[in-house]
């Protein structure tokens, strides 16, 4: 397992460094030290562990450290981490371990000098009969912020935007892996029948029971080794994003623009639904990213979904009006903060210019509606000004547009009071990622 250590080190290195994704840089550590099922099992625990606890432990190496945290070199910080993670949150790995595998990682990486100080950090806090304390409760924004290990600014975000039930029910779910959901592909198979061909395949699949073709998959290992993702008969794709296509509910012979598509999951989720009769324009800015949706049509056997380079701020109008228009734009990434914990070290996390950006490419989208038509706007977020704000004001801002009231699934239920054309997904509401969608319709000017 020490060489598992070393791993992560790294694999935390180039996500701190180089800004890397973290399921892409894991996944790739993995694949180039061709790791077997328990090693890549426990470097993914000490990775996602330290992302998903790194205010926690820097609050708590700041009360064994003489040394402020940000002189500590970036690796000894990081050893320090991983060290404190496996002895205060990881159960199963002995305290001589945790120690002694930190300090000789140290001296693999040339750290003879800070050696002896990460032994005396972790060794004080194995002798220590109260490991650490939380802040007290009545500063709420500060003790949040250090037991869930987020910046305070997401904090006072969500308390101010949802309330302290919704808050802390959150804030609980960003720990611990979520589940893995896919998509039938209808076009080759049914729910039933691919359940019954994925558990032959050591893969244990079960029914989303408030979305028709929805399944949440576990066991799968690597799924691009699945012979029946393989063979096209499913997509990964989370149940809010399934729900978002629902609601824009596309129909065969339509015409569609999905304008920020890539890699394409919502377009060939439009695409199954529309029996692959119909048009569905796929948009992105980058050539590479058309390619990815390009190769999924071909694994799903899709031929309706058309690729289009194409910049939705800029939007150049189509030559034919759309029936349906997906508008999902970038954003600030909150509601995914479980599948990507190293989001919430960012800078500007809230206080930055992409609700102007998503409003432009929203605006530019919805010149390319036809009258009768239905656009969906949609974020994997959970900021106001990103979701509701936008919303509204291109409702006030577009007399020929109105809001579309949802027709949810028994499953959903609301977190808080919105409009009747808008719905704020949280994981502890919808059993899914954080996501916000809102549906327009357009009507003839008068």
């Amino acid at each position: 397992m020490s060489n598992s250590r070393n791993i992560a080190l790294n694999v935390l290195l180039k996500i701190e460094q180089d800004d890397a994704y973290s399921n892409i840089a894991l996944n790739n550590a993995i694949k180039e030290n061709k790791l077997n099922q328990l090693d890549a099992s426990f470097v993914s625990a000490l990775v996602y562990g330290v992302l998903e606890h790194q205010i926690t432990l820097d609050y708590i190496l700041r009360q064994y450290s003489k040394i402020p945290i940000r002189k500590i070199e970036i690796k000894t910080k990081i050893i320090l981490r991983l060290g404190i993670l496996q002895l205060l949150f990881m159960d199963k790995v002995p305290e001589s371990a945790a120690v002694n595998e930190s300090v000789n990682l140290a001296k693999k990486h040339k750290l003879q000098k800070s050696s002896g100080f990460i032994n005396g950090v972790l060794r004080s806090i194995t002798r220590a009969e109260v490991k650490y304390t939380l802040p007290d409760k009545s500063d709420k924004i500060r003790y949040y912020a250090i037991k869930y290990s987020v910046p305070q600014e997401l904090v006072s975000l969500w308390l101010k935007s949802y309330g302290e039930e919704n808050t802390e029910q959150l804030l609980k779910s960003l720990s611990g892996r979520t589940s893995i959901c896919a998509r039938v592909n209808t076009l080759k198979t049914d729910r039933e029948k691919l359940i019954s061909e994925l558990s032959k395949q050591n893969v244990k699949a079960e029914e989303v029971s408030f979305l028709p073709n929805a399944i949440t998959l576990e066991n799968t290992g690597s799924v691009e080794r699945l012979q029946s993702y393989r063979n096209g008969l499913f997509h990964i794709q989370d149940v809010s994003s399934q729900l978002c296509v629902e609601l824009l509910e596309p129909k065969p012979r339509q015409i569609m623009l999905d304008i920020c598509s890539a890699p394409g999951g919502k377009s060939m989720t439009a695409a199954q639904i529309m029996g692959d009769r119909g048009k569905i324009f796929a948009c992105d800015m980058y050539s590479h990213k058309l390619r990815l949706i390009e190769a999924n049509a071909k694994r799903l056997g899709i031929t309706s979904v058309v690729t289009m380079l194409r910049d939705g701020a800029k939007g150049n109008k189509i030559l034919v009006l759309a029936d349906r228009i997906l508008c999902d734009v970038p954003c600030s990434g909150l509601g995914i903060l479980s599948r990507k914990p190293e989001i919430r070290y960012k800078d500007n996390l809230i206080d930055n210019d992409l609700p102007d950006l998503q409003y432009k490419i929203l605006c530019k989208s919805a010149e390319n509606l036809a009258v009768g038509g239905r656009l969906v706007y949609s974020t994997c977020t959970l900021n106001p000004l990103e979701n509701n704000s936008n919303a509204a004001r291109f409702l006030s801002e577009h007399p020929d547009f109105y809001g579309v009231k949802l027709q949810l699934p028994k499953g959903i239920m609301r977190a808080f009071d919105e409009k009747e054309y808008e719905i704020t997904l949280m994981p502890h509401t919808a059993n899914t990622d954080g996501f916000y969608i809102a549906v327009f319709g357009r009507k003839a000017k008068n």
